[in-house]
């Protein structure tokens, strides 16, 4: 199992350094790294360009920016988002906070609601509750999550006047005007997760409740609650636990369109504005971010499988004989 986990850390590293390869040459073929000021670079920008190298061959500023990124932590400089010349990293450390916060609230409720959902139409198939259920899914599943944005805003936010439109900036998190503020991007990041985690643990639960070992723990005497609870749930958990690891990544991702649309001050949103601004040092730093947590998620979901179920095991190993 080490030897495994080693050997995809070090193809995670060696991925991220081509990936990073390839987008800063990217970058910097793109013309005007930096955006000129009325006409000019003043003092400042002249200093931050020799320092980077911008002068400089593209492996020779590339060879500058390993330096600084592993010698020293620095990824460069804000010149037309946020604060004129202030460090990438202080910048994306004030945005951070709100995407986790927005998505922490997502997913304490689709995760919970999901599974709930999930196993009651499981349980109740064909009836009812699994026809209701199901309508369910296949609206939010099939409508994208900006028409919820856009949904949300005009009924709930200005037509009954239930939530501000657009979420309070700030850093008082704990507030409940905070809390009103965030209601609407929540919901809407929330509708999605919810009808993936109900489809799948319905189709998932729905075939391991008519397994011989359920019927043979009805024989024990356990009761139909708890056949479900401690054998047919846990089992179903296995196929499943990837698409829960990849709810709780999304907490640092952020989402693009929402963060846009309801005025979070997140990484999404940020990411969004470098691109549009032509800011590449934050650009760069924000696509480092989502390719390192896309790859630490790949791990973290085959390393999911042997914590969930102890007899499977990682890397082609010996497995046990029944």
């Amino acid at each position: 199992m080490l030897k495994y986990v080693l050997k995809r850390i070090a193809l995670m590293i060696v991925t991220l350094f081509i990936i990073m390869t390839l987008l800063f040459v990217l970058i910097r073929l793109i013309p005007n790294q930096v955006q000129a000021i009325q006409g000019g670079f003043d003092q400042a920008v002249r200093d931050m360009r020799t320092a980077w190298g911008y002068n400089q061959p593209v492996m020779i500023q590339y060879g500058i920016f390993l330096k600084n990124v592993f010698g020293s932590w620095n990824w460069g400089f804000c010149t037309t988002v946020g604060t004129y010349l202030q460090p990438v990293t202080e910048y994306l450390a004030e945005k951070l906070p709100a995407t986790v916060y927005i998505n922490v609230l997502s997913l304490l409720i689709s995760l919970p609601a999901g599974i709930i959902f999930g196993i009651t139409a499981a349980v109740y198939k064909n009836k009812w509750q699994d026809h209701i259920i199901q309508l369910f899914i296949m609206i939010f599943i099939s409508v994208p999550a900006f028409v919820y944005a856009f949904l949300l805003q005009y009924f709930v936010g200005y037509r009954l006047n239930w939530a501000p439109l657009i979420m309070k900036g700030g850093t008082d998190y704990f507030s409940w005007s905070m809390f009103h503020s965030a209601i609407m991007p929540v919901l809407a990041l929330s509708f999605g997760p919810i009808a993936g985690s109900m489809r799948l643990i319905r189709a998932e639960l729905t075939e391991t409740l008519t397994g011989e070992y359920m019927l043979f723990a009805r024989a024990k005497g356990l009761t139909r609650r708890q056949a479900t609870i401690r054998h047919a749930f846990r089992n179903s958990m296995i196929p499943l636990m990837p698409s829960f690891l990849a709810d709780f990544i999304s907490v640092l991702s952020g989402s693009l369109i929402i963060e846009q649309i309801f005025a979070v001050p997140g990484i999404g949103k940020t990411w969004l504005l470098s691109m549009m601004n032509k800011d590449y040092s934050v650009f760069m730093a924000c696509n480092m971010f989502y390719v390192f947590l896309g790859l630490a998620a790949g791990i973290i979901f085959d390393l999911s499988y042997g914590f969930i179920d102890p007899r499977i095991r990682m890397g082609g190993g010996k497995t046990n004989e029944f």
